[in-house]
């Protein structure tokens, strides 16, 4: 028996209001192989009144109430982890080793990394005769994307629990499995009733009425501009606020001292990681001018490596595309690089040969792209990487930043100095140099059209927080 069917509200499982369901496909053969319930209004109204309820006795519980909980939270999370890393598989299409390497293990990582930065997290600090409060902000909106399903929602539910809000989630219904499955362990977790609540459905049936709610006071959205804009409109009726990580469409700038082979390899790797379904992947290698014929013979070589295939097929190392509309998305964006005059140096259009169901795209390497072509501009969000010339390290700057987004961007160089003066001239909210591992107490959020708000450990935490100034307090 499983709880595809249902919802989690005030510590139970819950059907829907009004019965209704959507398949899930699993990407690497257009089948559906579940159903989920998704909700509406009204399911949203539930989930919203028990956070509210549990809202006044848990943000009034200790520091060591909170942190015994969620140790407890990741205590059940490992628990189901080879569970969670299965359904990533099936709903996402991502090979078993990177569901279990990287999905997975990003939202125990969250955890870990959230409990060390709360130990020693302070709630108050007094300055002068004013004691400087840090409050539980209060019911918050929590809208997760189908990409990195486990790193976002645990990115947001752990700081949130840890500051002492009460939640209600709504994973994506694109791939709302491994959802349902955290669910499960945060009631295996004892988490009380009210504090963590879930609800599927669409963006506009339970999305927009989440972020619209009177009685949310805050909205944490991960997905794409697009949607952003839209959670930050309906948001603004009620003067909440709105944390968001949006699209992207990073620079890899490769500096002329680095060692270039090892950097255009990464630097593909870096892009094609998740099936390129990664918003803050180096969809943009800017290399210069002189080498740049050098630079498509290593990608080539790079992108040809990479086998595309089933997620449990033996050396598999990108599975399909989550859908069919990502799937068309990304053949217009290909076809357009072609159309508009880039070099396909490998890859192109349609499925890899031998596979004729399922999402699969096939690596492409495109060259000579120059900053205004569509494929150098829009978010492809597929394994597409695009290699701009750059005719000097001012010019590389200047296309690096010639973008709406502003998420992330990364630098190659020998010589550490110089790399952190071109990280300091990007605006990205996170820059990279020479390909770091993953740093989960690093602050990860954007600049520009890439949102606003930052994620991960106590950056997060400090996302769920009032800041309340009591004056006269005394010495």
């Amino acid at each position: 028996m499983n709880n595809h069917l249902n919802f989690y509200i005030d510590g139970k499982w819950v059907a829907p209001v009004v019965p209704a369901k959507l398949p899930v496909i699993d990407p690497s053969n257009e089948e559906a192989y579940t159903e989920i319930s998704i909700g509406s209004k009204a399911d949203v109204d539930k989930a919203v009144a028990a956070a509210r309820a549990a809202f006044d006795s848990f943000s009034r519980t200790s520091h060591a109430e909170r942190l015994a909980l969620l140790k407890r939270m990741l205590a059940a999370y490992n628990d189901r982890y080879e569970d969670i890393a299965q359904a990533v598989s099936q709903e996402m299409g991502a090979p078993i080793g990177w569901a279990r390497g990287a999905q997975a293990w990003a939202g125990q990582a969250h955890f870990e990394a959230t409990i060390k930065a709360f130990e020693t997290y302070e709630f108050s600090h007094q300055r002068g005769s004013t004691m400087v409060v840090k409050e539980p902000i209060g019911v918050c909106a929590l809208i997760t994307p189908w990409n990195w399903p486990l790193n976002q929602i645990v990115c947001k539910v752990a700081p949130a629990i840890a500051a002492g809000c009460t939640v209600v989630l709504k994973p994506s219904e694109i791939a709302p499995i491994s959802g349902i499955i955290f669910a499960e362990a945060m009631d295996a977790a004892g988490v009380p009733r009210g504090v963590f609540n879930l609800v599927n459905g669409t963006g506009p049936d339970v999305g927009q009425v989440m972020a619209g709610h009177p009685d949310v006071d805050m909205v944490s959205f991960t997905g794409s501009t697009r949607a952003g804009i839209i959670v930050a409109k309906t948001a603004a009726d009620t003067v909440k606020r709105v944390a968001q990580e949006l699209g992207g469409k990073s620079a890899n700038i490769i500096l002329p001292d680095a060692e270039f082979a090892t950097a255009v390899t990464k630097g593909v790797e870096g892009c094609f990681g998740n099936s390129g379904q990664s918003c803050d992947a180096p969809t943009r290698m800017l290399v210069p001018a002189a080498r740049h014929d050098e630079a498509l013979a290593i990608a080539k070589v790079a992108a040809e490596a990479h086998k595309v295939g089933n997620p449990h097929g033996e050396g598999t190392v990108l599975g399909p595309v989550v859908s069919q509309i990502q799937y068309d998305k990304i053949q217009r964006l290909i076809e357009a690089g072609i159309s508009e005059g880039a070099t396909l140096v490998t890859g192109g259009p349609g499925r890899p040969e031998g596979l004729n169901r399922g999402y699969y795209v096939r690596p492409t390497v495109f060259g000579h792209v120059s900053p205004d072509m569509t494929i150098a501009r829009e978010e492809i969000f597929g394994p597409v990487l695009s290699v701009i010339s750059y005719k000097d390290e001012e010019d590389a700057v200047r296309i690096a930043n010639d973008t709406v987004y502003g998420l992330a961007a990364y630098v190659q160089s020998r010589d550490i100095g110089h790399a952190r003066d071109v990280a300091s001239r990007l605006r990205a909210g996170q820059v990279s140099i020479n390909y770091p591992d993953w740093d989960t107490f690093a602050p990860f959020g954007g600049y520009k059209q890439s949102g606003n708000g930052r994620e991960y450990a106590d950056w997060g935490i400090h996302d769920f927080i009032e800041i309340k100034g009591i004056v006269g307090y005394g010495v």
